[in-house]
């Protein structure tokens, strides 16, 4: 996917009081004191990886009061359009983090996340970029030491080839899968799921839409 860089994204980024932009090296200001210094309460954790436009996780903010919410998006092009819909937002359980996906344990303690959310992710089609993955064994390894011992990953994805090799990898890294769907929406919108923007417009032209939810085999 090409991205469009938007002038003065990076500013709009830094001035917003809901976001904070990272160089990947300060993250000892934040690992284990999410719940502390930024959200201030006991709160759930639940992290988005690739938020996009942020209409997803803005939604589940809104929803869920109670759950603190992280989302995570590398691009600045992509996450400055986010912030119109965080402005709306009446709760203080919505943060963004401009990172890496790759610099989570960076960031994050270990036990310190309840939920990862992964939603239509890059799905990095030919064999040799197979580890850049979202859901390859090196991402569900990071995801393995900052969960919960009873933390739940989800994914969803409209690529039935990258949700195939999802599975796959689940399996080869001692994953249990608690729900598995080739076609969310067969029956009309699913009950209980916010749609992202992809989902929308996948599911309008009628394409199946996947999802998984699975833990970690901790007898692994």
């Amino acid at each position: 996917m090409r991205l469009r860089n938007i002038r003065g994204s990076q500013e709009r980024i830094l001035e917003n009081p809901y976001t904070i932009q990272t160089d990947g090296t300060n993250g000892e200001d934040y690992k284990g004191l999410w719940r502390e210094r930024i959200f201030q309460n006991s709160n759930p954790i639940h992290i988005e990886i690739g938020m996009g436009k942020g209409q997803f996780i803005t939604q589940l903010a809104k929803e869920n009061p109670n759950i603190n919410f992280l989302g995570i998006e590398k691009y600045s092009s992509v996450l400055v359009r986010a912030l119109d819909k965080r402005d709306a937002l009446e709760t203080d359980n919505l943060i963004f983090l401009r990172m890496d996906a790759e610099n989570l344990t960076s960031y994050f303690a270990p036990d310190e996340i309840d939920k990862i959310y992964l939603n239509f992710s890059d799905p990095w089609p030919k064999d040799r970029h197979a580890k850049r993955r979202l859901t390859s064994t090196n991402f569900l390894a990071l995801y393995d030491k900052i969960l919960k011992k009873d933390g739940y990953l989800q994914f969803k994805t409209d690529n039935r080839p990258l949700f195939d090799f999802s599975l796959e990898q689940l399996e080869e890294a001692g994953w249990t899968q608690d729900e598995v769907s080739f076609d969310l929406h067969k029956n009309g919108p699913a009950p209980n799921n916010i749609m992202t923007e992809y989902e929308e417009k996948f599911y309008q032209l009628g394409n199946p839409i996947c999802r998984f939810v699975a833990h970690r085999d901790m007898d692994n």
